[in-house]
């Protein structure tokens, strides 16, 4: 007969009857560099024997090597609190907290401001699982517990060792967890690769087909250099009086750049998080943009594109393209995502990146003579 496991209720709900729920201050040892150490002494050397963590340099289960920092042993040994060694767990204290990394490698690693170093006692957590912990749902939790609802969360170091961790009796168990999560882990990377090396391609084959260096078969002849104005109508946004609320929450979409990112790189825009009056539309410079047309980002991002798939209008960071009978709206929301550069470029020199609509219009490319 099987024997149903036994369960405890505890104040982190119910766990196996032979884990325990310990805090992370019974647990490890947390420390993290001063304020006051860092502006005294701190000094990066570009050729540094020791990398210097940064909180963006922490991602779920890895160090993302973007930006590295490097200082000097010398420096780091004054600094031995928050020099890291092997099997120590780093957790970000400010911005991207939910991640963490345990360290695989003896006096390679330092943590700079704002980054937790957490030493777990070898004989009571694995350091694998406790980084899972840091990086599940319950601890999210306990962040909560903690934090305000402001826009840049931050925990204090009291606060992370207060965290509640619910713990399997055994190092055993608890390894076999880490590893089974590492395996998953190790798919999802892997996965993650591939689609990262597939859209290389694509951006390749997008490079060569739109500019006509690669010809399908069963087409020949010259393409043509024309502006952008020559292949579509190129119409610009705005946002009705925000206090004036009649002007608000009609039924016509208005779209942000926010909608535009949310889409995670899906071609088609069928919602927006706002929508605006025909009263709001009459009086602002929101102009009503077509089903079947390119919405782009022309302000701070730039060349951001989704096709709308029903009618929108949009915000003054917009500048949108109409297709011309003659202009297929696919090709054209293909060869705006190839200009990109391009477009960024003709901002050069400004402090806040800004594309017009008359450097739009006057913007060249080469695209096939006929649509079909």
């Amino acid at each position: 007969m099987e024997v149903k496991p036994v369960y405890n209720h505890t104040e982190l709900g119910a766990i196996p009857e032979d884990w325990n729920v310990q805090t992370l201050n019974n647990i490890s040892t947390i420390s993290r560099l001063a304020g006051a150490e860092y502006t005294a002494v701190w000094q990066e050397t570009p050729n540094g024997e020791i990398i210097a963590l940064r909180g963006f340099n922490i991602g779920q289960g890895r160090i993302i090597e973007r930006d590295l920092v490097h200082i000097s042993n010398k420096l780091s040994l004054r600094l031995k609190r928050s020099r890291l060694c092997k099997g120590d767990v780093v957790y970000p204290c400010v911005g991207s907290i939910g991640n963490a990394v345990v360290i695989d490698e003896d006096s390679k690693y330092h943590i700079q401001q704002n980054i937790a170093r957490i030493t777990p006692y070898q004989n009571i957590v694995s350091s694998q699982y406790l980084a899972y912990y840091l990086m599940s749902a319950l601890a999210a939790r306990e962040v909560e517990r903690f934090t305000s609802s402001s826009s840049q969360p931050s925990v204090l170091v009291g606060s992370l060792r207060q965290y509640r961790v619910p713990l399997p009796s055994t190092m055993g168990e608890q390894r076999a967890i880490a590893e089974a999560l590492s395996n998953m882990d190790e798919l999802l990377w892997g996965l993650d690769r591939l689609i990262a090396k597939k859209r290389d391609l694509k951006q390749a084959a997008m490079q060569q087909l739109l500019t006509g260096k690669t010809r399908l078969p069963g087409f020949a002849g010259e393409w043509e250099v024309k502006r952008l104005d020559a292949l579509a109508e190129i119409r610009s946004g705005g946002t009705p009086s925000t206090s004036i609320s009649k002007l608000w929450d009609g039924n016509i979409p208005w779209c942000t750049p926010t909608d535009i990112t949310q889409l995670n790189g899906s071609k088609y825009l069928a919602t927006t998080s706002r929508t605006i009056s025909q009263e709001g539309l009459n009086n602002s410079s929101a102009e009503m943009i077509p089903s079947s047309s390119v919405v782009m980002t022309s302000r701070a991002t730039i060349g951001e594109c989704a096709i709308n798939s029903v009618p929108v209008t949009t915000n003054q960071g917009f500048k949108n393209f109409v297709p011309f009978e003659t202009t297929d709206v696919e090709f054209l929301y293909y060869l705006l995502q190839t200009q990109k550069q391009g477009f960024i470029r003709l901002c050069a020199g400004s402090t806040f990146l800004e594309i017009g609509k008359t450097q739009l219009a006057a913007y060249e490319v080469r695209p096939p003579v006929t649509k079909e």
